[in-house]
């Protein structure tokens, strides 16, 4: 019997995994349909923060692929850690970044974010055109399907509301519309954010509530996710960057807040405190500027005619205004007849210290309170606002 010689033995193995190597399976592979162009890569991007997730331009580009003649593309070099990653796909034709990201319109989004196990392949199709409405896995995981129910239903969502819509902004007239369809649009992603059992998907999905991190008119939705995750995954990185940001020191007064006792300078010259002014039943405080359009209409269209109806009921209004001006702010008021409730400003414009420190930037805005200065609802405008009192003075009648 011939014995092989151990150094023979080491040089079949070192061979052997050598072919191994050569010949591994691509874990994430696919196929992109209605190729005509050409010169079209697909990125693999692996955001390092939450802040990262959805955002044009960041994220660490991995591994990239020539999409073939066929349309076929693979992927190799993947994460080792065993714990499953949130990467992004991302689909690049020439003249673009790697790591550019088209997050204004679902339809033509050029992205998909996945969740990534390591030993668990992933099959790909999509369309080119439509990259991130197109795609699909075969059989994917829970998780993944989780990420596909999402991106389906903001596509839903943007097609209901925002798809095709145009608003006259020039002299700010419909600004409110505007604001209460993307409102109506974020509200589903916050709903899906909610309810979903899993980290990655809700997390992404409040990426897709807004990709430049403006959560102003959402703060109340931040919290409720890092009261969720820090009670299911208290260590994970991007839960507590979630709650840093969460931090109620960071956000707008919220709902279900006592509002700060601020000081009101009034246009009267009198000074007073927020306890002073509250109203026996409801009180509205109205953030406005004489040179904003739809704060000058909802004066007169709205709260003009709850003013005249429920005053006497125990409504209180308290409008602050972001004014450097003291004669343009004496005349919009005058001309609203907005002059029956109290009218405060600092005078210093857009640094107004007031709006400092409830911590708003934004105008219009509005914070309905309750005989104890309990923050009620924010940010209810129009006729939705008139319901309100209407439905609230009722009940307290």
């Amino acid at each position: 019997m011939r014995t092989i010689p151990v150094k023979n033995i080491t040089i079949l193995i070192l061979m052997t995994l050598t072919l191994i190597a050569c010949h591994s399976p691509a874990y994430i592979s696919g196929r992109l349909e209605d190729i005509e162009k050409k010169d079209i890569k697909v990125y693999l991007i692996e955001p390092e923060t939450l802040r990262e997730v959805a955002a044009s331009y960041f994220g660490k580009v991995i591994d990239s692929a020539v999409v073939n003649s066929d349309g076929s593309f693979e992927f190799h070099n993947l994460p080792k850690t065993k714990e499953p990653v949130l990467l992004e796909l991302a689909i690049q034709q020439s003249g673009k970044a790697s790591n550019y990201l088209q997050t204004d319109d679902p339809v033509g989004s050029n992205y998909m974010p996945i969740l990534w196990q390591l030993g668990e392949p992933l099959q790909i199709t999509a369309k080119l055109d439509e990259f991130q409405k197109s795609f699909s896995i075969e059989h994917p995981s829970e998780i993944n399907k989780a990420l596909l129910d999402l991106r389906d239903i903001k596509e839903k969502a943007y097609q209901t509301y925002l798809a095709g819509k145009h608003w006259k902004l020039e002299d700010g007239s419909q600004l409110l519309k505007k604001e209460h369809a993307i409102l109506q649009y974020q509200t589903k992603l916050i709903e899906f954010a909610n309810s979903t059992q899993y980290l990655m998907p809700a997390l992404v999905a409040l990426r897709w509530v807004s990709p430049e991190n403006y959560y102003e008119r959402v703060p109340e939705f931040l919290v409720g996710q890092c009261n969720k995750w820090k009670k299911k995954q208290p260590d994970h990185p991007w839960v507590k960057q979630l709650c840093k940001v969460s931090d109620p020191s960071n956000l707008p007064v919220l709902v279900g807040d006592v509002f700060p006792n601020l000081k009101f300078p009034l246009l009267t010259k009198d000074t007073l405190y927020l306890k002073d002014l509250l109203g026996k039943k409801l009180t509205i405080i109205d953030l406005w500027a004489s040179w904003c359009a739809p704060c000058r209409k909802e004066n007169r269209e709205v709260l003009v005619p709850i003013w005249n109806e429920y005053h006497d009921q125990g409504l209180q209004i308290a409008a602050y205004g972001l004014e450097s001006d003291e004669t343009a702010w004496r005349a919009a008021v005058e001309r609203d007849g907005a002059n029956g409730w109290f009218q405060a400003s600092d005078l210093q414009g857009d640094d107004a210290p007031f709006l400092k420190k409830i911590r708003v930037r934004t105008i219009p805005t509005n914070f309905v309170l309750d005989d104890k200065g309990v923050v009620m609802a924010k940010n209810v405008h129009g006729m939705a606002l008139m319901n309100l009192v209407k439905s609230y003075m009722k009940e307290k009648n």
